[in-house]
């Protein structure tokens, strides 16, 4: 009987988040372009270059006019947020990204810190209340009518941290059971992706699925969700997780890996040897990324801590009139 009841509780909690993706919707501007900026690993109270980075943040926000803002995850460190009223929220985001341009919506995921801490506390509409700008799901799509956004909660998907969790206690609430929570969410970023008509395509996790700073790939993605972005002609996956800044694309599709994960303390030096297939840029400082994207064409800038453009990529979407097919 025990055993029957657990089944039946299974695959009840599987249906319970076997839901159809939460969609906010973000209009482009009036000549359909659209811009913003990717910070991930930041929340130090401004410790580590996180105020620098936010005034740099601030400029090249005015400058591109953006529409909002992605955190890549790793929202609050150490350890998350210890409920709604901690004071590590505006102490490390309300007080420390204060420029006219940053007063836009931010788009966040959670990060394996961010478990290691109360994961709901980011979540609730309480923090909203505090900061309006702050917007956290565990998944969700970003509409902006060129572009559609899907935000994809990585940390589960890593066994390790349900495996080997060292001294870290992480807040699975939500999760459990671990298997059924991941094959749902591949199926709904799967469907969203096949449903999609957006001229570009973009993926946000935590986690890199490709990266050569200290925490490298991440086999259970690249197992798991990198297929379903090729076969989904997904144009970018940005991530944080590392400490640094950098650019690989993918050998085998038209896929871009962008890690924007230097938001506050980087990892000088702290670089993989190995599977550099793909390099085209990696720095280990502080700093952001921003991205500006129009019907035909896509601009990728990654800024060190002192506003410095260390590197630019260029992308153009072909256009292909059916009528004449």
């Amino acid at each position: 009987m025990g055993d029957h009841w657990f089944i039946i509780l299974s695959i009840i909690c599987g249906l319970c988040v076997a839901a159809e993706l939460e969609r906010f919707e973000q209009p482009c501007k009036g000549e359909c372009s659209l811009s913003f900026l990717v910070i991930g690993d930041w929340g130090r109270r401004g410790a580590f270059n996180q105020s620098q980075v936010a005034f740099q943040m601030g400029k090249i926000g005015e400058k591109l006019d953006i529409d909002f803002v992605v955190s890549s995850g790793d929202n609050f460190y150490d350890n998350g947020l210890n409920g709604p009223h901690d004071p590590a929220f505006e102490q490390s985001f309300t007080n420390i990204y204060t420029a006219n341009s940053l007063q836009k919506q931010w788009f966040s995921v959670l990060g394996n810190h961010d478990y290691r801490g109360d994961a709901e506390a980011q979540l609730s509409p309480l923090l909203r209340k505090i900061d309006s700008r702050w917007r956290c799901l565990r998944s969700f799509i970003v509409d902006a009518e060129l572009a559609e956004i899907i935000f994809v909660d990585t940390t589960p998907f890593v066994k390790s941290y349900f495996l080997d969790p060292e001294d870290h206690t992480y807040d699975w609430r939500g999760v459990h059971p671990r298997k059924h929570y991941v094959n749902n969410l591949l199926k709904d970023v799967e469907r969203a992706l096949r449903e999609s008509s957006a001229k570009w395509k973009i993926v946000v996790g935590h986690h890199a699925i490709r990266s050569i700073g200290h925490h490298g790939d991440t086999p259970e993605l690249a197992t798991h969700l990198l297929p379903i972005l090729k076969a989904n002609d997904v144009d970018f996956y940005m991530n944080g997780h590392d400490h640094c800044l950098e650019h690989i694309s993918d050998t085998e599709s038209p896929i871009q890996f962008l890690t924007s994960g230097a938001g506050s303390k980087a990892w000088r030096g702290d670089v993989k040897r190995l599977n550099r297939e793909g390099l085209k840029f990696f720095y280990d400082g502080q700093g952001f990324m921003s991205v500006k994207l129009t019907q035909s064409d896509a601009e990728i800038v990654f800024y060190d801590v002192y506003g410095k453009i260390l590197h630019t990529w260029n992308a153009k979407k072909q256009f292909v009139d059916y009528s004449s097919i």
